[in-house]
């Protein structure tokens, strides 16, 4: 069975988006929807999830390196998956980040240079890095 799934790189500014297939083990890009203080337009969100159906979602969880919560990111990206699961009665997941807007930045930079390097490029690349990631983490299970 192949799986569509749709990641979130949360932020309080920005929120990157990312599908992929469960099938191939990669995701592209969507969309950088604008947030207000960690809320964005659910309509926007809203109208994605509708135009690609995904089966899962999954929401990079930020923290520390050692894997440990920060102060106010952690607890606020919770949230933003709780909230995504609720309205849409879909299956969330959540799934480290660590150094995916590093790894997200690199790859952004080898493909387009500096020019490459805007906020909403970033933040939907660090959403591929994060399904990306859970994909190899679900194949090492």
């Amino acid at each position: 069975m192949s799986r569509s799934i749709m990641a979130f790189d949360f932020g309080t500014k920005s929120i990157g988006s990312a599908i992929g297939q469960e099938v191939t083990g990669t995701a592209s890009p969507l969309k950088a929807f604008k947030a207000n203080d960690g809320i964005p337009n659910w309509d926007d969100i809203e109208k994605q999830i509708k135009e690609w159906q995904p089966d899962l979602l999954v929401v990079g969880l930020p923290t520390d390196l050692h894997g440990k919560d920060l102060e106010s990111i952690t607890q606020r990206a919770r949230k933003f998956a709780k909230r995504l699961q609720g309205r849409f009665g879909m299956q969330v997941e959540m799934h480290d980040e660590r150094l995916s807007t590093t790894e997200a930045r690199a790859d952004l930079f080898s493909m387009g240079g500096y020019k490459a390097l805007t906020k909403g490029n970033v933040d939907c690349q660090s959403a591929v890095v994060i399904l990306e990631s859970w994909f190899e983490a679900q194949w090492a299970e």
